[in-house]
């Protein structure tokens, strides 16, 4: 396993000084970054729904996006501009409201330049995946 160049809490420090759009609400908790994994969770809220009563795609993709973030500045350290190259997703079945959504990140491969990893969305505390996700980072040089 790969050694985390940065601690849940500098991930959290550094989150909140550079991406506050994206992490300052305290609706996403950072569970765990290891520098291979990350274990992330959404608060439920009814904002996450979409008519009909299901959690929407939009809230997926951004927590499975920021879920690959997480556990690629864990893997490299604080790298602001790491950018999404490319991000598929399969919705795989109905998120159910009033449950958190967790996300679980892996990075599949690790280049210098080019991020590879995945991503399952969990409802709750459901062992079945409600999307999965793939997701390719670009990693800026570094001076």
């Amino acid at each position: 396993m790969a050694e985390a160049k940065m601690t849940v809490a500098e991930l959290e420090a550094f989150l909140l000084r550079e991406f506050p759009q994206a992490f300052s609400s305290g609706d996403v908790v950072i569970e765990s970054a290891d520098g291979a994994t990350a274990l992330l969770r959404q608060t439920y809220s009814e904002r996450m729904l979409r008519p009909g009563g299901t959690v929407s795609g939009p809230t997926l993709m951004a927590l499975a996006d920021f879920a690959m973030y997480v556990v690629l500045l864990s893997a490299i350290g604080p790298v602001g501009l790491a950018v999404t190259t490319n991000l598929n997703i399969n919705f795989l079945r109905k998120g159910p409201p009033g449950r958190d959504i967790v996300a679980v990140a892996r990075l599949l491969k690790l280049g210098k330049r080019l991020a590879v990893g995945e991503v399952q969305l969990l409802s709750g505390s459901s062992p079945d995946p409600i999307a999965h996700v793939t997701s390719t980072y670009s990693i800026p040089q570094v001076a």
